[in-house]
């Protein structure tokens, strides 16, 4: 990748749990496609967020649940 820059971290081991179940959940072929989804993804619901805009999580059945603090 041009222009790439190496990052390197220290995770506890819950974390780093937590990453290999989200791979295996997203399918994302390296911990780097899936750490730059999960940047974009961060960074529109925070975007999101400033402007004021309020998140819900809708279920199959159709019942709404308001997120609160999201970013809190």
């Amino acid at each position: 990748m041009k222009n790439s820059r190496r990052v390197q971290m220290d995770l506890s081991e819950g974390s780093f749990e937590r990453l290999n179940r989200l791979k295996e959940l997203t399918e994302a072929s390296s911990y780097s496609e899936l750490m730059r989804d999960a940047l974009r993804l961060y960074e529109f619901l925070l975007s999101e967020n400033i402007k004021g805009s309020v998140f819900f999580v809708e279920s199959s059945s159709g019942d709404r649940t308001k997120i609160i603090n999201l970013f809190q």
